[in-house]
This record gives structure tokens, sequence and C-alpha cells, in this order.
């Protein structure tokens, strides 16, 4: 289960989702998601069916994946475990076993 944000006005902790806005049900203010992620400085990375990925989670690639600079291929269904999220264009830092330390996209991936 999902943890949800306090009310920004209030600060009730019993809030709700309804659509796709989040509601308070104390002081029945509703603000969007979408606000609340451009309020806080941690950026949240979903894999590509909309799971939220977290420092040391396991992951699977759902693509076969060719390694720059190398003749190597990340093949499709390879687990990968205790991952790292970062800031930028490739936002999962790891290592896959027999190929070394590498960065993911989010979207190439699923939770495991």
């Amino acid at each position: 289960m999902s943890q949800l944000p306090n009310c920004p006005k209030c600060n009730s902790e019993y809030t709700y989702e309804d659509g796709t806005l989040l509601v308070c049900p104390e002081c029945a203010y509703e603000w969007s998601a979408d606000e609340q992620q451009n309020d806080e400085s941690e950026k949240i990375i979903k894999d590509s069916v909309g799971n939220v990925l977290q420092d040391g989670d396991s992951i699977t690639v759902i693509k076969d994946l060719k390694v720059k600079g190398s003749s190597s291929v990340v093949k499709v269904g390879t687990k990968v475990k205790n991952i790292r999220l970062v800031d930028g264009d490739h936002d999962i830092d790891c290592k896959v076993e027999g190929i070394g330390p590498m960065k993911l996209k989010s979207e190439f991936v699923k939770k495991a």
C-alpha cells in the first residue's frame, strides 16, 4: 500500500485519492498529485508499468539492451537486485551479473 502525503493545508494524515485528485476529508481541500510531486524535492521514478521504484528494489529487464561500447547484450528477463535511483537521463544505477556496473532507464524495466 502506498503512503499518501499529508494535506498541505491542514496537515491531516487521512488523505485519500479520488480519481486524479487527492482529497482531505477534514478540511475538504483538493489538490492534484502533480502539484504534490512538484512541491517535493525528491523525484518519483516509475517502471514501465507504473510501479514506483525505490532504492534496494529488484527489477527485471523487459527488452534486450545493447551495452554501449561492447558487443554484450542484457537479455530480456535478466533480474537485477539492489538498484539505486539517481538523477539524470538514465535513472537506475545497478550491477548486472556477468556485465558489471550499468545505468538503466526505468522505461525498460519492471519491478520484480
